[in-house]
């Protein structure tokens, strides 16, 4: 009786096997049938094929591509958080006339834009790190990528900032021959200029230089004084700026002696980079596109040309000007002692004054700009830990009922960041022969952003892509934390999409949670989260002499 039992138990689970087998052969088919050869569900390896062949790059363009546009889709929704959500503000996706009781579609705008920030970041660096281990990807396949990605931010209305429309109030301004140096965007009474303007800044004097406004001018004038058209043209303007630090990435890794197309990764294809410069269309991709180009045409021996571009730079946004000092510095060549470097540094920054002058004469704007840098000091960010801090004592007093000011608190801890911040760039200025310049540029741009009295998100910018070249070891650790946190902290119009979550349905929350968490764990073919890399070519990389000047610093 055993025996029989036994027998049919056996022959039962053959012929399970046997199904499960012809179940799993006709699965296979079937996905074999529906993914083609650029299926997202297949695992692919970067270090396999001939040393030409690519083709693994197509994976993270249509990937980066889906992110994208789920965040522009879901930023564009009526009501959104993320952008400005006033009538005339853009062409579509806002209400025909305001209306303060719009809702949000919140649960599935929530998962579109976090969940398409998510996908972009690990695509972005799944793919830094597939290069890192093959270097030489073709710098026009890199590009292409990048032109790809960017095409749904132009579409948009946009995102995450408003800073835009305030340059467009001041280029209406310019157009009408009304210094903003002297007067807010609200001087030229109401109208489609000044509706997407922040309440902050109506009445705000520019504190940008007199290269942009007469830029933000001319968008003026050449779209006949429509204000939709002035925005585009004015995100146009940073498209260049983007375009411009694509042209000088690949250069300076080169010259350096670095993986261009990793380089160009870290700095163009950077979350950070596309959301803050081109969704939200700040002048800083263009200010940053000048002083790249100034920094790449001294490397080239040109340090004239650089100083000179390096000063448009700065007559966008005064913190450009560090690269005349370093394009000044290093006009005396390598190796020589500081003394030595005086006469460059005077004859740069005469040539640098000379085109500031000019600048301020064509414009007719003078030098006004100068009484106005510190009108970004208005905001009272949290996360300029210079504000914080100020903020905190104040508080702290308050509670301990010691009467004191928060104008005269804030100064202070605001004047304690500068100081600190002006002696990194100080070390970094003496030391430049250790850390290279574009370390020393790079540093020193992120010393006076963090120690500064506001940080906002676009502003990480400049130090992550001075040096993204160049960068490795604990630095680039530092500049991939800051690419990965700041989208999620900064760009996104928390206060707003805060007093929204109140009045949520809680199981739609839950939902829009759930939803975010499955986009987290799903494994996308493995393509974001696992890279099979050969070991023996790790080992090796990892036991080779570090080049010229040390693992973290240029040579």
């Amino acid at each position: 009786m055993n025996e029989e039992a036994t027998s049919t138990a056996d022959r039962f689970m053959d012929r399970t096997e046997s199904r499960l087998q012809r179940l799993s052969l006709a699965v296979d088919a079937v996905r074999l049938r529906l993914t083609p050869e650029m299926a997202l569900s297949t695992r692919v390896e970067a270090d396999n094929g001939a040393p030409d062949d690519w083709s693994f790059l197509r994976r993270p363009t249509i990937l980066g591509l889906i992110a994208t546009l789920s965040i522009c889709i879901g930023a564009s929704l009526t009501g959104s958080p993320f952008k400005t959500e006033l009538a005339g503000t853009w062409f579509f996706g806002v209400p025909s006339v305001s209306d303060p009781g719009q809702t949000f579609l919140l649960v599935p705008g929530v998962v579109m834009v976090y969940g398409g920030m998510i996908l972009f970041i690990r695509v972005w660096y799944g793919l830094l790190q597939a290069l890192r281990y093959r270097p030489g990807a073709p710098i026009s396949a890199l590009a292409g990528m990048l032109a790809l990605w960017i095409v749904p931010l132009l579409v948009v209305a946009p995102l995450f900032s408003r800073d835009v429309y305030s340059y467009a109030a001041q280029g209406e301004m310019m157009s009408h021959h009304i210094n903003p140096y002297n007067y807010g965007p609200g001087t030229i009474g109401t109208g489609p200029y000044v509706t997407g303007v922040g309440n902050l800044w109506l009445n705000t004097p520019a504190p940008y230089g007199p290269f942009f406004l007469m830029l933000a001018g001319g968008a003026a004038s050449l779209s006949g004084h429509n204000a939709l058209i002035t925005v585009v043209l004015l995100r146009l303007l940073a498209v260049a700026g983007v375009a411009l630090i694509a042209f000088c990435i690949p250069k300076l890794a080169r010259a350096y002696g670095r993986d261009p197309g990793a380089a160009f990764v870290l700095a163009l294809l950077n979350p950070l980079t596309l959301l803050a410069l081109v969704g939200g269309a700040h002048n800083d991709g263009l200010m940053l596109g000048l002083l790249l180009a100034g920094v790449t045409a001294a490397k080239y021996r040109h340090p004239v040309v650089g100083i000179i571009l390096c000063t448009l730079a700065a007559a966008i946004k005064v913190p450009a000007a560090i690269g005349i000092v370093y394009v000044a510095w290093d006009w005396a060549g390598p190796g020589v002692d500081w003394r030595h470097r005086v006469r460059p540094l005077v004859r740069g920054g005469l040539i640098s004054l000379a085109v500031m002058a000019a600048l301020s004469l064509v414009s007719g704007l003078g030098w006004g700009w100068i009484a106005n840098l510190g009108t970004p000091g208005t905001v009272r960010s949290w996360m300029a830990p210079a504000t914080a801090i100020g903020l905190v004592i104040t508080g702290a007093l308050h509670v301990a009922h010691i009467a004191v000011g928060i104008g005269g608190v804030l100064t202070v801890t605001r004047l304690l960041g500068l100081m600190a911040a002006t002696a990194i760039a100080g070390y970094c200025l003496l030391h430049k022969e250790r850390l290279g310049t574009l370390t020393s540029l790079g540093v020193t741009a992120l010393a006076f952003v963090l120690l500064g009295p506001v940080v906002q998100p676009w502003y990480l910018t400049w130090g992550i892509i001075l040096m993204a070249p160049v960068v490795s070891g604990r630095l680039r650790h530092l500049l991939l934390g800051l690419s990965i946190v700041a989208p999620f902290i900064g760009l996104t119009g928390g206060k707003s999409l805060l007093n929204q979550l109140v009045g949520t349905n809680p199981a739609g929350m839950v939902a829009a949670v759930f939803a975010l968490w499955v986009i987290v764990m799903l494994p996308l073919g493995t393509w974001t989260t696992s890279w099979r890399i050969d070991r023996s070519r790790l080992v090796s990389a990892l036991q080779a002499p570090p080049a010229a000047g040390g693992p973290l610093f240029e040579s």
